[in-house]
């Protein structure tokens, strides 16, 4: 019997990096034309819906993620009639479509930043947005201590000696959403999208939107090593309560429209039990889980991540949402393949330590695969995860885009690493990224050695990234036992994950130093590896039938 639960309970996304999926236009930037032009590649891949980084018009001083208008598609990947013409094309694919949302700032060039600018200190115009005076006796000092992600204050100030709130890049001043306005012209932007067919959103900074009134200085935090590191944090502008009122009223938007419209919360969120506020019955629908996705390669910290997130979202009806990689974190293939056992937090991100075993990153990176794909609820793939493609860790300095890498005085190279464009046939650049006749070369340039790693070089190899991940996706989507249901975990040695879904499946995923013998079975489902007198070897996983 088909399923009457709604599709994002169990969906799996994929998500697109326009600058870097792929090219229509010849100008080596990613665009909607690329993504149509890829659509029988996706459908043939298995997935169910596709996250559209921010297509907005923009002046990309942090690639789009800096808005000057919701309303209408930059240029630079192409027309509102061209996203809807993609949306149709998309859904005739069986594919629904989630652009991304930005709500807790926009583009210092967008009109209403410029009339906060032209207004002055105390007019309506500035209350859309977080200006206040500076301290010390000629308001020459910054209102508090925060600081910036990208790197250095996280104040500007004016001429006019005001100082305005930019939690990222100065070019993106925090909107204030105490003011009606801003809330008003948000769910005017979501019903603006919906009604043009689009399926849900995924939300941007979703635990940011939300300020203390007072703007206090930052809390200290405790050593990331200690035992405290994880403990509630009451931060004055990160996950505080008031912002939940904000997704329930976005979630009275969603359901004015027909279908089942899904949001998905980019929430960093101390603990599960933090994160699953978000997605509360009357809330969002899915966050994406962090916690699972800075996990180490370790058996045990693995299965408590997934118990802890599994009970947490379950107590409030809603299901876990699984991801290795996205745009911001290094490749997962380039994490595994290093033996990193800290814990890596939200205040302190992963940079690669120590010398890569990229072989024994992709071994992971299959074996990690079928993990997620196994579990309860949905996942994400980000663009070029199917292919095993590792970080990119050699960029030349004159290439690197990031704002972070100038915030940082050239120190951190940011996140341009796992943004390079995607190889999809030939042996030389730009593999097919761009069309034969393409007039700019790919806005990062691309690992010479890509060319096996292309969807041409991968197709119709069972060896392949592409065709495990292939086989895997169309596995989950026709098997009863996956999807959004429950899991038992099976009795295991100490390295050794495995648990049953009903009916008749199990996963198992060693991660010890012995290979391990296969619990009793009818058949190999599918495996990550090769398995050899029964045996499963380290760091493999497997699929099986029960």
């Amino acid at each position: 019997m088909p399923s009457t639960a709604p599709w994002w309970r169990s969906a799996v996304i994929y998500q697109v990096y326009i600058r870097s999926f792929a090219d229509g236009n010849g100008d080596g930037i990613g665009d909607i034309a690329g993504i149509r032009s890829r659509l029988p590649y996706l459908k043939s891949l298995g997935i169910d819906a596709i996250w559209i980084n921010p297509w907005y018009k923009s002046p990309m001083a942090d690639h789009g993620y800096d808005v000057a208008d919701f309303r209408e598609i930059d240029p630079l990947f192409g027309s509102v009639a061209e996203a809807e013409a993609l949306i149709e094309e998309a859904h005739r694919h069986g594919i629904r479509v989630i652009p991304d949302i930005v709500p807790n700032h926009t583009s210092d060039q967008h009109a209403w930043f410029q009339a906060a600018l032209a207004a002055g200190p105390g007019s309506p115009e500035r209350e859309r947005y977080v200006f206040r005076d500076g301290r010390g006796p000629d308001g020459a000092e910054p209102p508090n201590d925060w600081k910036s992600c990208f790197g250095g204050p996280a104040w500007r100030r004016l001429p006019d000696g005001q100082w305005y709130l930019h939690l990222f890049a100065p070019e993106q001043p925090d909107l204030n959403w105490k003011n009606p306005e801003v809330r008003a012209e948000f769910e005017d932007i979501l019903r603006f999208w919906f009604t043009r067919g689009v399926d849900g959103f995924r939300i941007d900074v979703a635990h940011g939107l939300i300020k203390h009134p007072e703007l206090p200085d930052l809390p200290v935090l405790p050593d990331p090593d200690s035992p405290q590191a994880q403990a509630p944090v009451d931060h004055p502008h990160w996950d505080r309560d008031e912002v939940h009122e904000i997704y329930r009223s976005w979630r009275r938007v969603a359901d004015e429209f027909p279908g089942d419209r899904k949001f998905v919360a980019e929430a960093w969120a101390p603990s599960p039990e933090r994160l699953a506020r978000y997605v509360r019955r009357d809330g969002l629908h899915t966050a994406f889980n962090f916690d699972f996705l800075m996990t180490s390669w370790d058996p045990k910290a693995l299965r408590e991540v997934i118990d802890s997130s599994l009970a947490s979202l379950g107590a409030v009806g809603a299901p876990a949402t699984w991801v290795l990689s996205n745009h911001d974190v290094v490749r997962h293939p380039s994490r595994y393949g290093r033996e990193v056992v800290r814990k890596w937090t939200a205040n302190v991100p992963y940079r690669p330590e120590g010398p890569l075993d990229l072989p024994l990153g992709i071994r992971r990176a299959r074996a990690a695969a079928l993990l997620m794909l196994a579990l309860p609820g949905g996942a994400y793939v980000y663009q070029g995860e199917e292919l095993g493609l590792p970080e990119v860790e050699n960029l030349p300095e004159d290439v690197l885009q990031d704002p972070i890498w100038e915030r940082s005085g050239n120190t951190d190279p940011g996140r341009d690493g796992c943004r390079v464009p995607i190889p999809w046939s030939g042996q030389e650049a730009p593999f097919g990224f761009s069309p034969d006749d393409a007039s700019g070369a790919p806005w990062l340039p691309q690992p010479a050695d890509w060319h096996a790693l292309s969807v041409e070089a991968q197709t119709g190899d069972e060896a392949s990234m592409l065709e495990l991940y292939r086989r895997a996706l169309h596995l989950r989507r026709d098997h009863a036992a996956l999807g959004d249901s429950a899991l038992t975990w099976l009795d295991t040695p100490p390295g050794v994950l495995a648990f049953a879904r009903e009916p008749g499946f199990a996963c198992v995923v060693n991660l010890s130093a012995d290979p391990y013998p296969l619990p009793e079975h009818d058949t190999v489902v599918l495996a990550s590896g090769h398995i050899e007198d029964g045996h499963l070897g380290t760091d493999e996983a497997v699929w099986l039938a029960l």
